[in-house]
């Protein structure tokens, strides 16, 4: 991420040292020469007594050596060391290097995490004694190590905290003040009082991106609310658009809310990573699910009430449709889309009814198909009964009309387009043994995703980052 210098300047002297050698005392202005400031790195922060010793190690020509930093630091807690190992380099992605601390739980928070691990960030994640909630959706092979896990929290190292202690506050604030982006889902009511806020953290590190996926905006009257994907389903409007298609409101059998937001958390990192690149700023982010959720709704839905005032309606009327399909077939399902006037006339043609959009007003124009939704579907519903899925697909194709089958989960496994794309991974886990995972979608030229790194056992990695800090001052 470029040079790094200290940025303590009360009291601060540099000791060298050899792994054979004696030390010896330099002021900060004085840096050592021939070694390459920018492959100084962070290696350690001990915490005692109000005190941080920071060391960096120059790894060039001379591994053996190290220099200390110490500065006067008020406020932290004692008796133990934070540190930050260096991932090995392993990584690949357009992400590289950034280092982000993991506050997260569930599914929103790990999600977004977890793709910018699979861009390359070295993601750490925070976890309490009891282990992240969905540790506990199985099935699994060891408790613990449940599907939804495994999945969204790949290419992360998992550390074990308990914030509410000096000791794992000391660990989590000197965790904070050498990474580049901290995502959290916790409500932010609990981390100020821990003093893991925005305000605190960036005081010791200013370069730190802070983002804070919640429910509701911090300035709104529902703020602070603890919130699910099913509430922000319903909350956002998606529930009661399936009342209006079948009668009664409910929940997309998938987390698309957690999804979808965790989506917009790592476009707000990557653009803040690109401000503070252009700036050298790091800030705060604030990523309000109700807020993100309605967007993404009224995109689509707000209809009429674009103007003011209203011109019409709210809702997409084809999407509301009842008979919008998928479309029953000789054996099966399939989903269509006619949609453009070409289409239309080449559907028809195809069916023996080539004379419909002059003859009939509802079928004439995109929009007359649009304001009569329930017509236009009812209509290809009649004529897809007679034939089977593959028939009408190789029909359709010829007309390059957008059709395709209605997959099972399962189908998924097995489907050749999937497979060609080397859509699944195999992989094996220490512990869980032989595992998939889907890869990245996204396919980068220049900086290629990566998966390299399994869901981590809970506290995997604890003691390669916080250590109980016993050894006598003159040792370290």
């Amino acid at each position: 991420m470029g040079r790094t210098t200290p940025s303590l300047t009360d009291d601060i002297s540099v000791s060298l040292s050899y792994t054979r050698g004696k030390p010896c005392e330099r002021k900060v202005g004085a840096w050592p020469k021939p070694f390459d400031l920018d492959r100084i790195r962070v290696r350690s922060a001990h915490i005692r007594h109000c005190e941080i010793d920071f060391v960096a190690a120059f790894y060039h020509k001379n591994p053996g050596l190290e220099l200390a930093l110490k500065a006067r630091n008020q406020g932290v807690g004692a008796g133990v060391t934070a540190i930050w190992p260096q991932e090995p380099a392993l990584a690949s992605g357009p992400l590289r290097g950034v280092k982000v601390l993991d506050l997260t739980t569930v599914v929103m928070g790990p999600s977004a995490t977890q793709i910018l691990g699979d861009l390359g960030a070295d993601v750490v994640k925070v976890e309490t004694s009891g282990g992240d909630t969905v540790r506990l959706i199985g099935p699994w092979r060891n408790a613990g190590m449940g599907p939804l896990f495994l999945q969204a929290n790949r290419n992360k190292r998992g550390i074990v905290l308990d914030l509410k202690t000096p000791e794992g506050k000391a660990a989590a604030v000197a965790l904070a003040a050498s990474a580049d982006v901290l995502v959290s889902n916790v409500r932010p009511q609990g981390l100020k009082r821990l003093r893991l806020d925005y305000e605190s953290l960036s005081a010791e590190n200013p370069k730190l991106i802070y983002c804070s996926a919640v429910g509701y905006g911090s300035d709104g009257p529902y703020a602070g609310a603890a919130v699910y994907d099913d509430l922000m389903q319903a909350a956002s409007g998606i529930s009661g658009l399936f009342r209006l298609v079948d009668g009664a409101p409910r929940y997309a059998p998938v987390n698309i809310c957690d999804r979808v937001v965790g989506l917009y958390v790592v476009n707000a990192v990557t653009s803040a990573l690109y401000h503070r690149a252009m700036t050298g700023e790091g800030q705060f982010i604030e990523v309000p699910m109700f807020e993100t959720m309605a967007q993404f709704v009224l995109a689509d839905h707000i209809g009429g009430e674009v103007f003011q005032p209203p011109e019409g309606p709210m809702g997409y009327r084809r999407l509301m449709s009842r008979t919008r399909g998928p479309y029953p077939t000789a054996d099966g399902h399939l989903a269509l889309v006619v949609y453009t006037d070409r289409q239309w006339r080449d559907f028809t043609a195809l069916v023996g009814d080539p004379d419909l959009m002059a003859s009939d007003p509802r079928f004439a124009t995109q929009d007359a198909r649009t304001r009569h939704a329930e017509d236009a579907g009812a209509y290809l519903a009649r004529h897809l009964g007679g034939k089977t899925t593959d028939v009408w697909l190789e029909a359709l194709r010829k007309f390059d009309i957008a059709a395709c089958k209605v997959n099972s989960l399962e189908d998924l496994l097995t489907d050749p387009h999937l497979a060609a794309v080397d859509f699944f991974e195999d992989f094996e886990h220490p512990t869980e043994g032989r595992l998939r995972t889907t890869r990245f979608p996204v396919r980068f030229s220049r900086s290629p995703a990566s998966i390299r790194r399994h869901a981590p056992r809970l506290g995997e990695h604890t003691d390669a980052f916080v250590q109980a800090d016993a050894a006598p001052e003159e040792s370290r």
